[in-house]
């Protein structure tokens, strides 16, 4: 999770910067060319000054979420953030191994799924030997969780 910190961190810092001294420069440059209502530059710029503000209010909201994550509310026995799952796919008839992550870290390609996907959804709160049902585009997939190991288990 420190890496995620890091990385919210930087980009809050890098858009920060455009926002206090690049933008400024930009919107004064682009008022130098005249007539406010026609001016191509000055609009491009004052619409990116929206875009990064609002980019930076969600950043920062994350970072607050981030900083008050209570790993002790992860249950202990049960998938949760954190956890490695190992399932059974009865439609397909494969064992898949997924490890739960928060949006940011999220990499289907290498098993790391989302909390908040569905089958992040699907699985958080569930234990060994439950049955979910996952709704796809393609139907419903049925999963059987066969193995847990949660975030806990990991940091012990």
């Amino acid at each position: 999770m420190d890496d995620i910190k890091k990385k919210l961190q930087d980009e809050i810092a890098a858009l920060e910067y455009e926002l206090r001294n690049q933008l400024p420069k930009e919107i004064l440059k682009a008022r130098a060319h005249g007539d406010l209502r026609e001016n191509a530059e000055f609009h491009a710029a004052k619409e990116r000054q929206r875009l990064v503000d609002a980019r930076l209010a969600q950043l920062r909201k994350r970072l607050a979420d981030f900083s008050m994550t209570d790993l002790s509310r992860i249950p202990r026995d049960r998938v949760g953030l954190g956890s490695t799952v190992v399932v059974f796919d009865l439609d397909r008839n494969e064992e898949l191994k997924f490890k739960l992550v928060v949006s940011e870290e999220a990499d289907a390609a290498k098993g790391l799924i989302s909390t908040t996907s569905p089958i992040g959804r699907g699985l958080v709160g569930k234990q060994v030997g439950d049955e979910v049902a996952i709704p796809s585009p393609g139907g419903t997939r049925r999963l059987e969780i066969l193995q847990l190991t949660t975030i806990h288990d990991e940091a012990g």
